[in-house]
């Protein structure tokens, strides 16, 4: 960048600082906008690059699950270009069939990791491995699937040729499989060399911070003239390095996790290699229903392992880079030799300072009016979140900024729900006695070094209050907007935009050559037209649960003769009733 853009920056900065300053009804003069460029750009100054260590480390620096998915979008970015030519692919001749076969060979070596594209061997593996499971004669039906269901069987062929290619390249040691041998070669790299670089790094990190430490407590209570170096600027380097050290510590918690990880992963290797050499390897045929969900599996273990060694080599890079930000305490020691300066003087490490006063021990029953918390009494006291980050306030208030760790075995002080942790015992009960007097003092010093409100993470803690008034507050504009969906979920894989292929899909629905047509009625689709049904009435049953018998009486028959009249005029009956014994 030329000298008049950067003028030209600069100067478009400050009109925007200054309308912004201007807008919240605060008058800036230019005084102090030069006054802050000057702050910005000096060329020697640990306050300032402490600073810059803190923006640094807060833009670069996340938890470990934010880390392992930026590196999986890494890897799908990367995939992407390829991933898309050979879904998006409409090929039809020959040719065109084996450049296509070509890409998808690609696009799983750059997926699993194991050798380059232009490495011959790996692509006549890759060939081989592919060649068992999806001959390049089944490219025709793969071009006819719809591009989710391409997507899942790409997704699938890479997972199973991945592990068929570790297993074949463990089947090739006659010996029982040893961990280390199955492990890629950034993976070693890895290992070895971040976890050299941050213990380096928070070593010299240490011996400096003791260093500087030993060295103020010399000059304290002296007169301006008696200090070698500017007492100021070597404050301002202690606290540079103790912020180094506080981010190198979580750097080297990070990486032993990520270590710890590993040496999981590459058990949980050995144990599914073994698995596939007794389930194969004794057999002539396997079934692929048994066999392939092995292979995926050892596949999804190799990528887990492959993105722990991402994860180490961005803590390694990190670690690196803090180093620069040290480079103003060179220049401030550059006339006096720091070795020189602390002749006589007994340089005390952390834990000596704490084995100094671990005898010493706070009476609850002396001071009634606080609450003391002690590890003896206290399940991971030293764990919990000390105020300060460890450091003992009343220290830093009475020795002009002397920054000593706090020793929890001389008991903590729980105050507002807060812990304060001191160097001495002496310190713990003249704090206790006013704590909100030196909660203010310790605010009041956080203003003239800026960098302190990170390292002791007063951010955190943005308001100390003493007579009502507030000494140290932020304060900025803020808005919460709520979202409709947290997780996309309205994305539909499936979609696809040309009409071609969309008539493609329908003739490969509607392909009703060797079915028959039939219709079925459900309580889904009766609602849906009209529909007439022709029933049969009940009919009346009668149902005769008694009879009545009767026996064959003869019927008495009488006849009389001579009603129509006789010469004599006589009438005669006559019984015509047959017998009963007929």
């Amino acid at each position: 960048m030329s000298r008049a853009l950067v003028e030209t920056v600069v100067e478009t900065i400050i009109r925007e600082l200054l309308h912004d300053c201007t807008v919240r009804g605060d008058a800036l003069s230019i005084d102090m906008v030069e006054l802050s460029m000057e702050t910005l750009t000096a060329t020697c100054s640990p306050s300032l690059d402490t600073i810059k260590m803190q923006a640094y480390f807060g833009m670069n620096y996340t938890s470990r699950r934010e880390f392992l998915k930026e590196i999986n979008w890494m890897l799908e970015s990367k995939l992407n270009q390829v991933s898309r030519e050979i879904i998006d692919s409409r090929m039809k001749t020959r040719d065109q069939l084996e450049v296509l076969y070509r890409k998808i060979i690609t696009y799983i070596l750059l997926s699993s990791g194991m050798g380059s594209p232009s490495d011959v061997t790996s692509v006549q593996e890759t060939t081989a491995a592919l060649q068992s499971i999806f001959p390049s004669t089944e490219l025709g039906s793969f071009m006819v699937l719809l591009k989710r269901d391409k997507e899942q069987q790409l997704s699938e062929l890479t997972m199973t040729v991945t592990g068929i290619r570790l297993f074949n390249k463990a089947s090739k040691k006659e010996h029982e499989m040893n961990s280390s041998e199955l492990m890629p070669a950034v993976v070693g790299e890895a290992l070895s060399v971040t976890s050299e670089v941050i213990q380096n790094e928070l070593s010299v990190t240490k011996t400096l911070a003791w260093k500087y430490t030993a060295l103020l407590e010399k000059y304290h209570g002296s007169q301006p003239g008696e200090y070698d170096v500017p007492l100021v600027q070597l404050t301002q380097a202690l606290y540079n390095v103790r912020q180094c050290e506080h981010f190198l510590q979580i750097l080297l918690a990070d990486s032993l996790l990520s270590a710890k990880r590993i040496d999981i992963l590459q058990k949980d290797i050995s144990s599914q290699i073994f698995l596939l050499k007794t389930s194969v390897q004794p057999k002539t045929a396997v079934p692929t229903s048994k066999v392939f969900p092995l292979f995926k599996a050892l596949s999804k273990l190799w990528s887990e392992l492959q993105d722990e060694a991402e994860l180490l080599n961005i803590l390694n890079n990190i670690a690196l880079r803090l180093q620069f930000f040290r480079t103003s305490q060179a220049k401030i020691l550059s006339k006096y030799p720091l070795d020189s300066l602390l002749e006589g003087v007994e340089v005390k490490t952390d834990k000596d300072r704490l084995n100094e006063h671990s005898g010493e021990r706070i009476d609850p029953a002396q001071l009634k009016q606080h609450e003391w918390l002690h590890p003896e009494t206290t399940d991971n006291l030293t764990e919990l979140p000390l105020q300060y980050n460890g450091f003992c306030g009343y220290t830093l208030v009475n020795k002009d900024g002397l920054l000593l760790p706090g020793n929890p075995y001389i008991g903590v002080l729980k105050h507002k729900e807060r812990l304060y942790v001191f160097n001495s015992k002496e310190a713990a009960m003249k704090f206790a006695h006013s704590p909100d007097y030196y909660i203010a003092l310790v605010a009041e010093k956080a203003k003239s070094s800026p960098e302190l409100i990170k390292l002791l993470k007063l951010h955190q803690t943005p308001f100390c209050v003493q007579a009502g008034k507030t000494l140290l507050a932020s304060k900025s504009d803020s808005g919460t907007q709520t979202d409709v969906h947290a997780l996309v979920t309205n994305i539909v894989k499936s979609y696809e935009w040309n009409e071609w292929e969309l008539r493609r899909s329908a003739i490969k629905l509607a392909d009703l050559r060797t079915t028959v047509t039939h219709s079925t009625q459900t309580h889904l689709s009766h609602m849906r037209r009209e529909n007439t049904t022709q029933t049969w009435l009940p009919k009346e049953v009668a149902c005769q649960c008694k009879r009545d018998g009767e026996t064959g009486v003869p019927r008495p028959q009488i006849f009389l003769a001579g009603l129509r009249g006789r010469r004599d005029g006589r009438m005669e009956k006559i019984n015509l009733t047959r017998s009963i014994h007929e």
